[in-house]
């Protein structure tokens, strides 16, 4: 991927004026050449990142605390620059892992890739908009005063802070026109000078002293005139990268990876079968009920009742218990078993559906190991019709019918209504976690929840207290840990276009008579 070279410039002046501050407006863009594969790992990564920011957002208090701490950590484990205590002559010096440079281009860079996924539809921008402006709100307030400064002189933001001696002159105003603000207080906290016309928003809401053309903000308020700053120009910019989209569109490397990063699944590959055949066929009864998510759960009990599942729930459903851990031999006795207690009869099932059951396992056509469905691909693909059952229920259900389902659960009616009410706002997978710590009886989850697989995984890991799942015959109710929730760190998905491809070609077999 070419921006056009000027990553040698970089590289020789490390400690260039672009990279010269932790923060940045992102008002130039990328001059350098990078690899395809840099380029969509930065890409996952930063989107990973966003999708962490929004679900903050809604779990917690923007700005709190606990926002704060979960939001840092995120930050600091995807190698993107948190704060600026960082001195310049050690700008590309790193102890362990990534420099400062390393992260605060990486920051650059992936941003502006984001840019070309995100600028296409207007949902699409204002989703982007938003999960960046939280983001660099919370990285503008941690700044130190200094170092606020000199971001704001940097970007040709010239507010000044006031002096001593004048802050003194108009001590009164300034109490009287801040909340919160005694005498100490205004000698102790920094004031910025800013034209009235950048601040119309404070001073619509009264919150600043006005004099000579000039508001005086407090320190803590000043992030709402970067942040209208900011807005403004990530708009802007949004709205030209559309119209130059289709110039980079026309990159057959680019396109499918471009179209499919604003739906993208950037969590564990859960093809990879860590656990396999380490859950028996005696089990899946009591693990539905316990550990696996309502999607799962609704389409095991309509096989058990209905002793069939069209060929969407055969895919959401079989995918799903392959990536569990159940065997090619497992699958196709417990597919098998189903189906003829229904209207299929052994030499259909063989001659129908057994072909499809080891194509998913990469035994037929392809040779593919399919990876499950992630959540993303549950709700945005392939929505139920009548006589259907897969899709995701806080996503396709009507919410009267899933009030009465999640009651039929024994939750209780205030775990209900917050249920509910993330699923007004079509916060789907936090609806999906919120069931998560209401079955489970705990506060706070601990995840963000992006895969079916991945709440099966984390009930183990809970109801386990920290061990493997042992493959139980006798005792099938007790449910136990998948080895596999021990992987903490997630890899992003190796080839998301090939990914798509693949299930593409997969549907084809599983098509009902």
């Amino acid at each position: 991927m070419q921006f056009t070279g000027r990553r040698r410039k970089l590289a020789v002046h490390p400690h260039n004026e672009l990279y010269g501050h932790c923060l940045q407006l992102y008002g130039q863009p990328p001059l350098e050449n990078i690899s395809l594969s840099e380029f969509e790992t930065f890409a996952v990564e930063r989107l990973k990142l966003l999708k962490t920011v929004e679900n903050l957002g809604v779990s917690f208090v923007k700005m709190s605390e606990q926002y704060s701490k979960k939001l840092h950590a995120e930050i600091s484990g995807l190698n993107f620059p948190y704060r600026a205590e960082v001195d310049e002559l050690n700008l590309n010096k790193s102890q362990a892992g990534p420099s400062e440079y390393e992260k605060r281009r990486k920051d650059h860079i992936s941003h502006f890739i984001l840019r070309l996924a995100y600028c296409q539809t207007e949902d699409l921008r204002r989703w982007f908009i938003q999960q960046e402006m939280d983001l660099f709100r919370h990285r503008f307030t941690d700044l130190l005063p200094k170092y606020k400064t000199e971001f704001l002189h940097r970007n040709n933001l010239k507010y000044d802070t006031i002096s001593l001696e004048e802050k003194k002159n108009i001590r009164d105003q300034l109490i009287n026109s801040s909340y919160g603000f005694s005498g100490t207080t205004v000698v102790e906290q920094d004031f910025y000078k800013v034209p009235f016309q950048d601040a119309l928003d404070l001073v619509r809401t009264r919150k600043v002293f006005l004099q000579g053309g000039y508001a005086y903000i407090p320190h803590q308020e000043i992030v709402t005139i970067v942040l209208n700053d900011f807005r403004t120009r990530l708009s802007k910019a949004l709205a030209l990268t559309a119209r130059s989209l289709p110039a980079v569109q026309s990159d057959e490397r680019l396109q499918p990876l471009l179209n499919h990063l604003s739906h993208a699944y950037v969590g564990q590959d859960y093809s990879i079968q860590k656990n396999i055949g380490k859950v028996s066929l005696e089990q899946i009864d009591a693990l539905s009920a316990k550990s696996f998510p309502l999607c799962m759960r609704q389409l095991h009990k309509a096989l058990r009742d209905n002793h069939h599942l069209r060929h969407g729930g055969r895919m959401q459903y079989g995918l799903f218990l392959k990536g569990i851990g159940l065997t090619l031999e497992q699958a196709l006795q417990f597919w098998r078993s189903e189906f003829i207690r229904g209207k299929v009869d052994t030499d259909k099932f063989d001659k129908a559906y057994a072909y499809s059951i080891r194509h998913m396992f990469g035994k037929e056509g392809k040779r593919t190991d399919y990876t499950p469905y992630s959540c993303m691909k549950v709700i945005l693909s392939n929505p139920p019709s009548q006589g259907d059952y897969h899709g995701c229920p806080f996503r396709h259900s009507d919410p009267e019918l899933l009030k009465q389902k999640l009651q039929s659960y024994k939750l209780s009616p205030s775990g209900i209504i917050q249920i509910l009410d993330l699923v007004k706002g079509m916060h789907y997978q936090l609806a999906c976690q919120k069931y998560f710590e209401l079955t489970h009886n705990i506060e706070d989850a601990g995840f963000s929840l992006n895969h079916p697989n991945q709440y099966f995984m984390e009930s183990q890991k809970l109801l386990g207290g920290g061990k493997e799942i042992k493959k139980e015959v006798e005792m099938p109710q007790k449910v136990q840990e998948n080895a596999a929730a021990n992987g903490a760190s997630v890899q992003p998905q190796p080839n998301t276009t090939q990914a798509m491809e693949e299930m593409g070609d997969l549907e084809s077999y599983f098509l009902d008579e």
